[in-house]
């Protein structure tokens, strides 16, 4: 609960500040009842407080409806309370109302009116505004494209420890965007939001150990990171550190048999994170799992399994996977053998420009009728306009 309304501790602290003791013993009557749950009075309580002008409490307000905390979950209401209190000059209610207008909650999707709300916010120093605000000077939203002015505002995020601040300047200065390319500045300040356990930087950290990318080639780093970033439940880091297990190019791999365990270990390793990122959908892992599947690798060869894993990722586009699908049509494995299928597959995969895959519909082509190839192409039009769906 707490979390959701962590504003109010930093409220809190400023009340005696600016309000008085009365106001102060009120607002904390408000937080008491907030803690205890007991959500009617918390409302009750800061509701008063807000329609006085108290700034802290319309803020409160506003995280109320805006979350659905005691409340019906009413973003037209909490826009009105963070609009009071932000005109007040309250940051994170600046902040929130920023967010209100970029994501369109309680009222139009406006960029402009975004941006103003989050620089106000960011000028008076709040991270989570500046890194918005930075954000819309990198994609050119509601306010002029600016790389220079993006790395501003990051910077000044990143100096208050932001994790995601310190990310996007990593991938800024990995990329040379609004500053000279510089891999070891880019390997610090992924380190910085690494270590506060931000796990797209832990990835990237890894990779660029990895690489030997703005830091010393060192695989146990690597495997350290890419490991981090996994168990914490990112799906492309499960992904990479299966490839890791799977191909045994380095330390991941090795540290495997220093421990006396043989290959069949990493590929098992493979498999296990593998399955972790397939289950978050990644379409790239849902292939090779199959792959593991169809070959027996890792796992107890499952043809079935491989079918399964394999149609998840073609139905996401993913051309790979519907390569392997097609093969599993021609050659009848699991599936009844069925050379339509295989073609309508592969056609949709051609698109890539895959050089096997030409191949391979010529083969099948030599193998088809006239009528069954413009079946095959219409099963194609179809598949597309379902989006890979039931193909």
């Amino acid at each position: 609960m707490r979390n959701i309304l962590s504003a109010l501790i930093f409220a809190t602290s400023l009340v005696f500040l600016c309000g008085g003791n009365s106001y102060a013993a009120t607002f904390s009557k408000g937080l008491e009842a907030y803690d205890a749950r007991d959500f009617v009075t918390a409302r009750r309580v800061w509701r008063e407080l807000a329609e006085q002008g108290h700034e802290n409490a319309q803020m409160n307000l506003g995280l109320m409806y805006d979350y659905g905390k005691g409340v019906k979950k009413n973003h037209k209401k909490a826009l009105r309370w963070y609009s009071r209190a932000a005109e007040q000059g309250h940051a994170n209610a600046q902040k929130n109302l920023g967010a209100m207008y970029d994501k369109g909650k309680g009222v139009d999707q406006d960029y402009i009116e975004a941006a103003k709300w989050y620089r106000k916010a960011a000028e008076q120093g709040n991270a989570d505004a500046q890194v918005r605000l930075g954000l819309m000077h990198a994609e050119g939203k509601g306010i002029k494209q600016s790389y220079t002015e993006a790395s501003k505002w990051y910077h000044k995020a990143a100096d208050q420890m932001h994790a995601v601040a310190q990310f996007n300047l990593g991938n800024m200065y990995q990329n040379g965007k609004g500053t000279k390319q510089d891999q070891e500045e880019a390997a610090k300040w992924y380190r910085k939001a690494a270590e506060q356990g931000y796990t797209r930087a832990q990835l990237n950290l890894g990779l660029m150990y990895k690489k030997g990318a703005g830091v010393k080639q060192d695989y146990k780093e690597a495997l350290k990171w890419h490991r981090k970033a996994a168990e914490s439940g990112l799906a492309l880091a499960q992904y990479n550190l299966g490839l890791i297990y799977r191909h045994r190019k380095d330390l991941g791999l090795s540290f495997k048999q220093e421990k006396g365990e043989g290959v069949n270990q990493g590929k098992k390793e493979a498999v296990k994170w593998y399955l972790k990122a397939a289950e978050q959908g990644l379409a790239r892992a849902q292939n090779n799992l199959g792959v593991m599947y169809a070959k027996g690798e890792g796992t107890s060869q499952d043809k079935k399994k491989a079918l399964k894993w394999y149609r998840k990722a073609a139905e996401q586009g993913y051309a790979p996977a519907q390569v392997n699908l097609g093969l599993m049509y021609f050659n009848g494995d699991v599936v009844t053998k069925d050379n339509v299928y295989a073609h309508m597959w592969w056609n949709i995969s051609a698109s890539t420009g895959d050089k096997n895959t030409l191949e391979n519909i010529d083969i099948v082509e030599k193998k088809m009728t006239n009528a069954e190839i413009s079946k095959a192409q219409q099963l194609k039009l179809e598949c597309l306009e379902k989006q890979y769906k039931g193909c």
